[in-house]
């Protein structure tokens, strides 16, 4: 199991799309599925990091509601965030997986230990990782993505018993 879930916003847990109205507020539309996936990865104590090139504020308020470990907005550089978080968490590249899903996630998806990206990212991308989910972003990819993970480990069953058993899922 990866020690790191890194995950990149739009394209991933959103469709992509930057969506504006006539006086300049800027929405995006998460898909409820991926809440899950941080569900299955804080039960079994793996932090989950975002870090995006974009840098608003609801990105901020749906980390904060899923109580996100760690947000990066308005990242340039993905490698070196990442680089100064593994050094505060002291492991490697080697132990983290990354879901991304274009150029600017290039980098880091070659360097992690377990790389993904969507169904619906460009093939040079699909062509450079380990998984690609059969959901499109911003359809619960992100959740896709962790739910493989841990069917490949073993360990789906035992982490769904444990959901199951949360009397109050706030997701």
């Amino acid at each position: 199991m990866p020690k790191l879930i890194i995950t990149d916003i739009d394209g991933v847990w959103t469709d992509g799309s930057m969506y504006y109205d006539q006086i300049g507020n800027e929405l995006k539309r998460f898909h409820t599925y991926d809440s899950a996936g941080v569900l299955f990865a804080r039960i079994m104590c793996i932090p989950v990091a975002i870090v995006t090139g974009e840098s608003t504020e609801i990105v901020a308020r749906r980390a904060k509601k899923l109580n996100i470990n760690y947000l990066y907005q308005g990242v340039k550089n993905k490698i070196i965030v990442i680089e100064e978080l593994l050094a505060e968490l002291q492991i490697g590249f080697q132990d983290c997986a990354f879901i991304g899903d274009d150029l600017n996630d290039l980098l880091l998806l070659q360097k992690v230990g377990f790389s993904a990206t969507t169904i619906n990212a460009p093939e040079y991308i699909k062509n450079k990782v380990h998984y690609v989910t059969g959901k499109k972003g911003g359809e619960g990819a992100f959740r896709e993505f962790v739910e493989h993970m841990l069917i490949e480990k073993g360990v789906f069953d035992e982490v769904l018993k444990k959901v199951i058993s949360i009397n109050e899922i706030n997701i």
